[in-house]
This record gives C-alpha cells, structure tokens and sequence, in this order.
C-alpha cells in the first residue's frame, strides 16, 4: 500500500498547486491539507469523491489501494474560453481527452478546443480537437489560443518582432492581425495556451 502522505502531496504538486491553493478548491483550511499529506488524517467519503473528480483518480488510489498512475489523465474539450474564466470553471465542456499522465509531470495544465473554420487549414481542419499546454508566453511560429477581444479565444501561429506581435492565419485566404505593443498590453492581446497535439476523427 502506497503512502497516503505521498500520494496526497504527489497529486497536488503535479496540479502546481499550494496547500492554501488546494484549501481554497476545497472549502477547508490548510492544516486539514496538511494532516492528510503527513497521514494523520484522511478525508472523509464526501471529500474523497471531490478529490477523486478534481484529481482524476479513483477512490482506491487516494486511499493507497492502487499504486499505479491512472491511464490517461482527463481534460475538457472546449468550444470557447472566455476572457477571464478560468478553465477549469468553464462550463460549456463538449467532451474530454485522455492525455498521457507524464504529460502533466511537472505541474504542466492542458486543455483542449475543438477547431471552427477553416482559417487554420490544411494543418488544422475544422472538427479537430487540439490539445494546449497552457502557457502565457510562446516563441515565432508557435501556434496559440490568444486572447485578443476580451471574449473567445482564436487560434493562430504567432510571430514576435520589435514592432509588435502577428496572428498569423495558416490559410491564405484570411489575413493576418498585427498588435503593435501598446496594443498588446492595453487591449489586451494574451497567449494562454500553446498546442502540442492534434487529434483527427476520419
């Protein structure tokens, strides 16, 4: 049986979070998170169910029953992302992908959008599912979820020079949207996710 306090400590470090963070989530303070990592406590059924959801993992695993890393790691596919909604809060979820557990080694977050339209294409096609890592900075030729109305995310290969940042489209058909800096930081224009994976249904 694996230690509670390891696997307590284990999930919350691989979500990046506090113990004040993980109270937070949870409604409790932080010495109740901490008397579980240290094993002098376990939470109750109620708890353990939340905790089972949030982390992704079973019951049994919480409870040391089951050592092994689940099989993939569930996050939400995503239709749209709302400027200043946390992910994990956003309710219109159209489905979920499984993504390797060494994937989210390291705290790392991902999620997913499903593609609309066309302006990505041929890389992209409309239907795909994308998977994102989610970021606030990116390098030239990334491709991204931006922030740049104040409401949905787009998606489109980034370009940085002195002058400014591009969203550049794939598809020739559309053009570009240039930001210079003040741009950038007054409307604002925010990267918030990089994509790592496409997934394609034939």
């Amino acid at each position: 049986m694996k230690n509670n306090e390891n696997i307590f400590k284990e999930l919350r470090k691989r979500k990046g979070l506090t113990q004040i963070d993980l109270a937070q989530i949870l409604h409790v303070n932080q010495t109740t998170i901490s008397k579980w990592e240290k094993g002098k406590t376990i939470p109750d059924i109620l708890t353990l169910n939340e905790l089972s959801n949030f982390f992704n993992v079973s019951i049994d695993y919480l409870l040391g029953n089951n050592p092994s890393l689940p099989k993939g790691i569930k996050i939400p596919v995503l239709g749209i992302i709302p400027a200043g909604v946390p992910i994990e809060a956003i309710e219109n979820v159209l489905d979920y992908e499984e993504i390797s557990p060494d994937m989210v080694r390291g705290g790392k977050e991902f999620f997913a959008l499903k593609i609309k339209g066309d302006s990505m294409s041929p890389k992209y096609l409309e239907g795909d599912v994308v998977i994102f890592q989610k970021l606030d900075c990116a390098e030239t030729n990334d491709d991204c979820a931006v922030y740049v109305n104040g409401y949905d995310a787009t998606f489109k290969r980034i370009r940085k020079t002195e002058q400014g940042l591009t969203l550049q489209p794939i598809n020739s058909n559309y053009d570009p949207l240039f930001f210079n800096p003040e741009q950038v930081e007054n409307l604002p224009v925010r990267i918030i996710g990089k994509a790592v994976e496409i997934r394609r249904k034939i």
